[in-house]
């Protein structure tokens, strides 16, 4: 996650949120209130123009059932629930009591805690633990990065044809294409970007917004 689209300027930066659909009181409040609680991983959430975009893409998907891997203080699960259908739900999983905790209070501000249903523990656990068939018309991935691979297997058979998995951080601030950055969450994300450009179960695109989304479709 990032606040910011980071191939960006300042100056257009800047423009770029202007001519974007604003966030509301309510998820402007949780930027600041989660910018105050933890400074330290306030990076972790996604922009404005994400957020909006993420809107869309669930609207132009006409997604009902949608799943989330990472939630930390609940921006994005907002963002993907407000564009699902009448009646649709978002899985939202995460590892933190203390993000989550959060995460509630605003998903409940903004009307939507019978949408979102959350999970504690560890997302593989998760989603395995989930039957094997098609069932989400929408995926987010922003968790651990060395384990994006793992996820995406998990969720490509669970997706429904012309279902859409996103995935966050998939430029990693530049390093991807850094030969000397070699951590083991630079290496996560090469690796996911590899698959998933030769995996034949989808279409994709990887897209400069925020801190790069590699969205895919489902044949």
């Amino acid at each position: 996650m990032t606040r910011t689209t980071e191939a960006l300027m300042p100056k257009l930066q800047e423009y770029v949120a202007a001519h974007s659909t604003a966030p509301d009181e309510v998820l402007r409040d949780l930027a600041a209130e989660t910018e105050q609680l933890f400074p330290e991983d306030n990076f972790m959430q996604i922009g404005p123009e994400q957020g909006a975009f993420m809107t869309l893409i669930a609207q132009i998907a006409g997604a009902k059932q949608a799943v989330e891997i990472g939630s930390f203080t609940g921006y994005s699960a907002i963002c993907l629930a407000r564009g699902l259908r009448p009646g649709g739900t978002l899985l939202a999983c995460d590892i933190s009591e203390e993000w989550t905790s959060v995460a509630q209070r605003y998903w409940k501000r903004a009307g939507l805690e019978d949408t979102i249903t959350l999970q504690l523990g560890p997302a593989l656990d998760t989603l395995r633990a989930l039957p094997a068939e098609p069932q989400f018309d929408l995926a987010f991935i922003d968790a651990e990065k060395e384990d994006y691979v793992d996820y995406w297997e998990e969720l490509v058979p669970r997706m429904r044809p012309g279902g859409l998995l996103l995935a966050d951080n998939t430029l990693h601030h530049g390093q991807v294409v850094d030969p000397s950055a070699d951590a083991t969450n630079v290496q996560g994300i090469r690796a996911f970007n590899a698959r998933v450009r030769d995996d034949d179960r989808v279409e994709q695109v990887l897209i400069p917004i925020g801190d790069g989304v590699n969205l895919a479709r489902k044949k």
